[in-house]
Formats: structure tokens, sequence, C-alpha cells
């Protein structure tokens, strides 16, 4: 970049000494520059070359005597902008340096940097994320010039919300920050093995929490820097050894003194500071309508209008730099091609958050307090490190083990504030190993469940009568389960587990934990959950979703166009699109289907679906992190900062672009580039039409999918249900068929709506 930036200045510095003459002679503004006429829709744009009165340079495009289009700007300080501009104001994206050799690249709102951009300082301190009115703020990822490195939410360039900060020696805070310090729930892991998990004010523990040794033995009790406030009890390690002369007060000044945090770079100066000195609109007027010389190149003009062919430079550095500069605006442009075939323009809300608060006064207040202690309590149990090999016995079912929870607290159980419960995890081995396949790291899990955030309940519950909670950062979904459901999962567990092993790229739903609390009393109230991912956790805005199951019956949503929310689940007879995937994915995929579907058709399993979730990438030049709303043209949804490059790329070029570190995220179902196909199923006969017919209108999108609601046996009532309905429909229609019918139909039905991507 300075090597670059050099070359540009010596350039600048050289057309200025050579037009000085020329500029005190003609009294003008401008020295001799370029006018070409912009192959652009934009009435009266032109294309200038000038230095400015107070020595700063402008190339680019103009409008209204003002820089709009692509152009680039050079302060007499240093500072450089290179990119898009509307109405003289920095708009849209582009890159700006500094003196200093720092760099910011991404988007820019009215001179702002705001949207999504990486800012690199000077010391090498770099930060890639969301940004509004020239600070961090939203998600973002920051790696300190000493070698730290933070990944979370941050609110006015200060870290606030969830997040995770790693320092260069090991040790690890992962929970909740407020104005860049530890604030709420989180927890502290050093490298010798010992751990803290609890609560913090102002960046040090305060209030309930736990300090672990490696050992095994652990320290609860509650936290403060004010030593007649800490009180707690110790408990030893299985051997009866260690930390018995231990005090609390050294994790203070201690443990917690290494853990200092990098400030980071702060820059003085920004874009939005930085004015521009534009000549008066008569004069940027008169370089308008040229035209071209007898070759055919074009003439330049100075602004007196006498022409020259603009070789000030000998050794052909203006030169050089106007065709390194066009290169580069032609490098920002969109490719034309996709351009020129962009399909109709889809009119897409602004999707609201799923869900209801649970909040005190709610029905299932206790409830979620009861959950969120459970798990607490299972996850920062003691434990020998999971091991993927798993005995057969870890499997069984009696392998559960009960809890009781008074609101006293006990010497297991911490006090709390809802009422007497037990608490029953079932498999708990198989469970921590699964966690362990799936990558979950228990911190991050513990606190996305049971951190200070309330979960959310879905607004209504699913076709078999069980509720959905949500967490409050959308990663985890509780589903309540029935007794026959919970047989069925712990049957087939054995073989779940050796499958999802087996098969790193399987749909099928990733469950992480099987619990039940039981109230205590008259009532003796018994509530069994699942935890399992949520498959539209991303940072991508979902824009539609469908539940496909290859049946007729039933399956449409009945709703009219203007009442379908993005949170509305849409069915088979509501799906007017085929799904293009480039060649390898979609081998792959079929592949994967065929395994996933065997495995269920062997443990008996039917009425299960393939969920999907689009996001369609039809976004405005630049998009608002905080609150993104209706345009007339559709929904400008967040873009990511990988967005910059795929948006100038259709589903078939992804796989040609040489940075595979920047699509490391793309996993099969989960946010995979494709494409749409709409299509319009035929209105003759009797039946309706299952997968309508392409009509060649294609969407970028990115694509969701998983196999879920997988814990449905082929029992008694499911054939009794198909004999009852076989005698009122047709039985190829309906969802209860035999597991190898239903496997069959699903298959075929998935792998005529998911097509290989030919074009």
């Amino acid at each position: 970049m300075n090597k670059e930036f050099n070359g540009i200045v010596k350039a600048w510095e050289a057309t200025v000494r050579k037009s000085a003459g020329a500029k005190k002679r003609n009294k003008s503004l401008f020295v001799p520059m370029s006018v070409a006429h912009v192959d652009d829709d934009e009435a009266g744009a032109c294309l200038v070359e000038a230095i400015l009165p107070n020595g700063d340079f402008y190339k680019g495009q103009c409008a209204e005597n003002l820089p709009n289009g692509q152009g680039k700007y050079l302060w007499t300080d240093g500072c450089i902008y290179f990119g898009e501009w509307s109405k003289g104001k920095i708009h849209g994206k582009g890159r700006f340096s500094w003196p200093s050799g720092a760099t910011y690249e991404g988007d820019f709102k009215c001179s702002y940097m705001d949207g999504k951009g990486t800012c690199i300082g000077s010391s090498g301190d770099t930060y890639k994320g969301s940004w509004v009115r020239n600070l961090k703020h939203g998600q973002g990822k920051e790696k300190f010039p000493n070698g730290d490195y933070f990944e979370g939410e941050w609110r006015k360039g200060l870290q606030d919300g969830h997040g995770r900060y790693q320092w260069k020696n090991g040790n690890h805070y992962i929970g909740q920050w407020r104005n860049g310090m530890f604030h709420g729930n989180g927890t502290m892991m050093w490298n010798n093995g010992n751990r803290y998990d609890g609560c913090w004010e102002l960046g040090f523990p305060k209030g309930n929490g736990t300090f672990r040794w490696a050992d095994g033995s652990f320290y609860v009790g509650v936290w403060s820097k004010e030593q007649k406030e800490q009180c707690g009890t110790y408990y030893p390690s299985g051997s009866h050894s260690g930390n018995m002369d231990w005090d609390p007060r050294e994790v203070f000044t201690v443990d917690l003194e290494e853990c200092k945090l990098c400030p980071g770079e702060k820059m003085t100066i920004f874009p939005s500071d930085k004015t521009l000195h534009l000549p008066e609109g008569e004069l940027l007027q008169q370089l308008q309508n040229k035209g071209n010389d007898a070759s055919g190149r074009p003439r330049w003009s100075s602004v007196d209008g006498r022409l020259s062919n603009f070789s000030v430079d000998s050794d052909g550095s203006s030169d050089r730099r106007s065709r390194e500069w066009t290169e580069s605006f032609r490098n920002l442009h969109l490719d034309e091609s996709a351009r020129a075939h962009r399909p109709p323009t889809l009119r897409l809300k602004t999707p609201k958050r799923q869900g209801v608060t649970i909040s005190k006064g709610h029905k299932n207040y206790e409830l979620m307090l009861n959950l969120q202690l459970g798990i607490r309590h299972s996850v920062g149990r003691p434990a020998p490190s999971a091991s993927l090999d798993l005995k057969p016995s870890a499997f069984d079912p009696k392998e559960k083990v009960w809890t009781k929870f008074p609101p006293e607290g006990s010497k297991h159980t911490p006090p709390h504030q809802s009422c007497e419960f037990r608490w029953k995890d079932y498999c708990p081995v198989v469970f921590r190993a699964l966690r362990k396949l799936f990558k979950v790291d228990p911190a991050d899990y513990m606190i996305s469940i049971c951190g200070n955030d309330a979960l959310r309940e879905l607004s209504s519950p699913g076709k078999s009568g069980s509720f959905f909670y949500l967490t409050n950062d959308d990663r985890y979904m509780i589903k309540t389960m029935k007794k026959s459901e919970t047989k069925v999962f712990l049957r087939m567990l054995p073989a779940y587990y050796n499958h999802v092993r087996s098969f790193e790229n399987t749909l099928v739903a990733k469950f992480f934990g099987l619990h039940c609390v039981r109230l205590t009393g008259a009532a003796q109230k018994k509530v069994r959950f699942v935890i399992m991912g949520n498959l539209f956790c991303s940072e991508y805005t979902i824009h539609r979703r469908f539940d496909l199951k290859g049946s007729i019956l039933g399956r449409t949503t009945d709703k009219p166009e203007s009442e379908i929310e993005p949170t509305t689940t849409l069915k088979d007879l509501d799906l007017n699109y085929m799904f293009r995937l480039q060649k390898t994915w979609y081998q792959e995929f079929c592949r994967q289907v065929d395994r996933d579907c065997d495995f269920l058709e062997q443990e008996r399993i039917m009425d299960y679906s393939m969920l999907v979730g689009l996001h369609f990438r039809q976004t405005s030049s630049y998009s608002d992190s905080l609150a993104p709303t209706d345009c007339n043209s559709g929904a400008c949804t967040p873009i990511r900062s990988s967005d910059s490059d795929a948006a100038r790329f259709s589903g078939k070029h992804l796989d040609k672009l040489g940075d595979s570190t920047r699509w490391a995220s793309i996993r099969l179902g989960i946010n995979m580039p494709a494409r749409a196909e709409m299509t319009v199923r035929s209105t003759e006969g009797e039946t309706p039409q299952l997968v309508g017919e392409p009509t060649g209108q294609m969407y970028d999108i990115i694509i969701f999918f998983g196999i879920i609601d997988i814990l449905q046996e082929y029992d008694i009532n499911k054939k009794l249900e198909h004999a009852y309905k076989s005698f009122h429909y047709d039985p190829s229609s309906i969802s209860a068929v035999d597991p190898r019918l239903y496997s069959k139909r699903f298959r075929d039905f998935i792998f005529k709506v998911f097509v290989e991507d030919n074009s």
C-alpha cells in the first residue's frame, strides 16, 4: 500500500510542478485535465481530472458539478479515498487510507464509515465487522497488535453484548460485556486449566460465581472486590487434596492481573472530517462535450478551452497513473452481464423477531428458570474429558441422573428464586460427547441458554402440541417432548450417534441435550426437553422458509401473499421455486440425502421434513447494519463482509474464487450460495401439481436446509391414521405412510426441487 501511495504522490507532485506555470499564466483553477463522456445512465455525468485550488487532487466521475459515481480524491495531508461518491459525499463502497499507512475498506454513508468494513491500523490492529457513523457497532472481530483477539458484539466503539476475548497466552473470556468491560454472566478460562463461571461487574467478578481448578476442586459463593461481601464454600476434588488455604482475593490480585485488555488503536481523523475543496460550478460545466481528436483519442482541455494530449510527464507517470485508476474503476463495477439479466425485483418484508420474551409474570417463567439452573448444573458439573468412543452402557435409557434443587440451595446446587424442583439428565455422557462432536464450546453453550437474557417462546405450539423456545442469540432451540418421543429418541440414540459421527455433513437435526424437570408438590408435573441447533441462526436475513415433505394433503398455509411474513413457514403446495446447486455441492447433497433417509428408514421413522430457508441477495448499494428497512425496490438486508465480492458472481462462479478462506463458513446446508428459479404450477387436473414448471427467472440466494422432526416412529397410531385416511384420500398424498414408502416419496420429491446448476 505504501509503495502504491508513494508512486501516486510522486506523479501528483510532478503534475503540480509542471502545471504551475500554466496555472499562473491562465489564472485558472485546473491543470489540463481529461474530459470524456461516461457510458452511464446518469445524464450530465463526465470524467474529470483536476488539481484543486488548495492542491488537493480529484479524478473520476462528476455530475451536477460534484463528484458522483467512481472517483479518487487525494488530500494534501496524504489521505486518499478511492471508491463511490454520491452528490459530493463519500457514499457506497470504497477505500480510505491515512498517511500513517492505516486503511479502511468497506461501506460508507454520507462520508461516514457505516455498514460492513475492515480497518487495518498502522500497527497491525485489524477490525472486521459492522460500523455506524465511524464507530464499531454490531457484530465484529478485532485482532490487536499484541496478539489478543476479540469476536462479538460492539456498541458505539466498545465491546457491548456477548463476546469472546482471547489473550495471546491462551487465556480467554466468553460472556457478556458492557462499555468495553466484562459485565453480566461470563466465563474466564486460564491456560492452566482453572476457570471462573458466574457474574461480573465493571470487569471483575461480582455476585454468584464458581471458581474451578484443573484438578476438579471448586469454590462456590458470592464474589466482590469488597472483602466483607465475599463469602463462599470450597469443595475439594475426589482426591481431597489441594487448595484449602486458598484466598478468593487471589482471583482479583493475581489471576486477573494477567488478563488486561488491549485498548486497540484510536483514529484521530475520519473520512467525515475531510472537506472537499471544489471550484465553482461553472468551471466544471465548461469541461463537458469536448469530443475526441482525429485519432479517436479523448481530447483534454484546460479551463480556458485550449486542447492538448496531456502528456505532461516525460516518464509517462500520468498516463500510467490514469491506466491504473481506470483498471481500478473497472474492478469496482458489478458484472455487467449479471446486471443486464437481473430478474424482476422481489418485494421482501423486513422480518420481525420471533417469539415472546419469557419475563417475570409469564406462565412459564419459573419453568424457564428451572431449565436454566439445570443446564448450568449439567454443563458445569466436573467430569472427565469426553471421549468419542463410548461404551454401550452410556446409551442405557436407565443411565440418568436426578438432582434436587431446593430454593435455599444445597451442597451441589446454588440457592435460587424459583420453586423446588428435580432435574434429570438423560445419558449425560452421550450428549457431552455429541456437543464435543458438533464443536460446541461448553461455556458458549451455557451462556447462550443460561445467561442474563431470557428465552423466547414461539407464539404457537407445533402440530404435535410441543412448545418451542429460542435462546436470545438464536443459536439453540428448546422443544418440549412427549413421553413417547423421548422413548423413541432413547431407543435410536446409539444409531443416531454413530450416524452423525460417521457423516460430518449429515442433514439430520443436531441434538445437544435431553432433560426433564419435575416440579414437586401435588401436581408432580413432568416436562421433558430436547435442546437442538437452530438451523436459521445466521447473519443473513431469512426471507422465506419452507417445510417440505413430498405429500399433498394439508400441505399449504392457505394465506394470501400480503399476509406471508418472513417468519411464516410455508409448505409443499406453497413452494414456487426450484433450487439450483453448483455441481460439487449437488453431488454431495444427493449422497447425503440418501444416507440420511436410509438411516431414518432403518429406524422406522417417518413424517420428517426438509426445512429450507432462503436469503435473497437482492440488496441496495449499501445496507443499514442496525435496522434493515423495506425499500421500494425490495428489502434492504444486511450484507456480511464476504458479500461484497459474492454479489458480483452468480452461484456457478463461486468455486472459481481464489480466496478459499472467505468461504470457509459454507457447509452443506449452511450459508450455501445457490440460485432459485421461479416455478409455476399447472391448474389443469384435479390433483394439484407438486412441483411447478420452471420459468427461467433466476435469483441469487444463500440457502439453508436440514432434515427435522425425526422422532416420529411408525407406530400403531400412525398405522391406524394411514388406514383411516386411505378410505377418504389418495394413499400417496398423505403423510402417514410406511417408512420405506415415505423415504422413497421424500427423496423423489426433494431431487425434483433441488437440481444441478448446469448454466
